[in-house]
């Protein structure tokens, strides 16, 4: 579950190993590519921290970070 916290949807994720993480991460960045809205995340070995606030919108959410999250989401499913 997102939750919604200083203006940006957050969402933590963990995989089996870092391949996993890091699999994950270029599947969300070529889907944030193809938005023109990316992330900002963290990973450390198989943990990855996804945040997403819309800049353009004075840092605020925006549906573009809830459909980016949608996106985000599908991927595991």
């Amino acid at each position: 579950m997102w939750e919604e916290k200083n203006n940006a949807l957050i969402k933590s994720f963990e995989f089996k190993d870092f391949i996993e993480a890091f699999s994950f991460m270029t599947k969300v960045a070529l889907i944030a590519e193809k938005m023109d809205h990316h992330p900002e995340w963290k990973n450390v070995y198989n943990k990855v921290l996804i945040k997403l606030t819309t800049h353009d919108a004075g840092n605020t959410i925006t549906e573009k970070d809830r459909y980016l999250a949608k996106a985000i989401d599908s991927l595991l499913k």
